[in-house]
């Protein structure tokens, strides 16, 4: 991956991801800092951000533990770390596709700490 590095804070938590070169990577950094209130799905946290986006053509809703993706349906921001309600397995699930955009740098899992409502901020590194 190459792209620039955004900070996640939420609690005490703090993650470091790397952005992908994709059109929604480069759209989503261009609107931070953002902020918002933490929807917890499983072992899934988003949250609404002020961006309209279409789906890419490579959306896709099995992604990977640490994967960032814009959820078009929402409009919002999602952070992946374990299996979602709609899982079959041990892998995260969207609720239906989302465009990954990055990749949280270390253990993503930290962010089970995090519970509903707690405010997420999203800023450059």
């Amino acid at each position: 991956m190459s792209g620039n590095k955004i900070i996640i804070a939420a609690a005490d938590i703090t993650l470091e991801a790397e952005l992908n070169g994709s059109e929604t990577a480069k759209q989503i950094f261009d609107i931070l800092p953002v902020e918002g209130r933490a929807s917890v799905w499983g072992e899934e946290i988003y949250f609404e951000i002020p961006l309209q986006l279409a789906a890419e053509s490579d959306a896709r809703a099995e992604v990977n533990v640490g994967e960032l993706g814009y959820w078009p349906t929402g409009s919002a921001f999602c952070i992946f770390f374990g299996p979602t309600p709609v899982s079959t397995g041990d892998k995260p699930q969207a609720y239906s596709p989302v465009n990954v955009f990055g990749q949280v740098v270390g253990d993503a899992k930290q962010l089970l700490a995090v519970a509903d409502q707690t405010v997420v901020r999203v800023m450059p590194a």
